[in-house]
């Protein structure tokens, strides 16, 4: 389908609302751009538009969960991450109740608002919680799948979805699990482990690689707190070196909770691709992920360093 991720977690909000009367959705005045208005549409009795009010909303939607609703409360990633944070660790968190916390127009991928807009370091944010779940979906079919999912999981979780739309890699009848990493090519020389919009540019390096004769395995980690911590082990020890790449911060994004992993339970050469704790600029999406090395052409480059 080749469409934003965004543009999927709209679509299942609404079903989710057809078949479960406990879903409610709350916006802090963006649900056009999150694409919660979907759901208000549909279920405009179950839709709360909270204005510019980060805070205000993730207090509500903890209030709504601790009255068994299942609240999904939306907003540009770097407000809900930033402005939210005390009410997110108090809360929610703190108080472990059943909010999923969607945020959208993530990493410099959210184009021309510029760095204040562009979320690098929501993830680090979010793993930093105590019982906050962290998913990162890699396309739309994916988004959609991991919104349901996550309706049914209990406990706090951070969904991170694109503005940008990226390629369709996963099938209809995909079937997705929280936790657990998806081995979407095998490969004997180096791993690559994705999360997100790179998840196609790493299995396009690993066509190019191919031709090469470089064997790459690419991991999709879509669920990078808890991550799968057998699955990266076994990829440690089958190939001997891993590369990671994401579109936010490398600093306690998904190549720190790699090498967290790897350095305790099977040390083995880790590089980071990612911001290099920087901020973004203005640019189109594609731009700045080319801008940043976002893309097949640096993972290339680190392979041929590694191997």
């Amino acid at each position: 389908m080749n469409s934003a991720t965004r543009e999927a977690y709209g679509i299942a909000l609404a079903d989710l609302g057809k078949k479960n009367t406990r879903v409610v959705a709350l916006d802090a005045d963006l649900a056009g751009s999150t694409k919660s208005a979907t759901f208000g549409k549909a279920n405009p009795y179950r839709f709360f538009d909270m204005g510019i009010s980060e805070a205000d909303m993730i207090g509500t939607a903890a209030g709504l969960a601790t009255c068994g609703k299942v609240p999904f409360a939306s907003s540009f990633s770097v407000f809900v991450t930033g402005r939210a944070f005390e009410q997110i660790r108090n809360s929610v968190c703190n108080a472990d109740l059943n909010v999923k916390i969607v945020g959208s127009h993530a990493g410099p991928s959210c184009g021309e608002d510029g760095s204040s807009h562009q979320a690098v370091e929501d993830i680090a944010i979010m793993r930093s919680l105590p019982r906050m779940m962290v998913v990162v979906p890699a396309d739309d079919v994916e988004a959609y799948k991991a919104t349901i999912a996550l309706a049914e999981h209990e406990g706090p979780a951070y969904l991170r979805v694109a503005r940008l739309a990226s390629p369709t890699i996963h099938d209809e009848d995909y079937e997705f699990q929280l936790t657990k990493g998806e081995v979407l090519r095998e490969g004997t020389d180096v791993t690559v482990v994705a999360c997100g919009m790179m998840v196609p540019r790493a299995l396009e390096a690993a066509d190019l690689l191919a031709q090469e004769g470089i064997s790459v395995q690419v991991v999709n980690m879509h669920t990078i707190k808890p991550i799968d911590e057998e699955l990266l082990v076994e990829c440690a020890q089958k190939t001997g070196k891993i590369i990671t790449i994401e579109e936010g911060s490398i600093v306690g994004g998904l190549g720190t909770a790699v090498a967290e992993v790897l350095s305790e339970k099977c040390p083995v050469p880790v590089r980071r691709i990612g911001m290099n704790d920087e901020f973004g600029t203005s640019g189109t999406g594609n731009e700045l992920l080319d801008f940043y090395r976002l893309n097949a052409e640096h993972i290339i480059e680190v392979a041929h360093e590694l191997c």
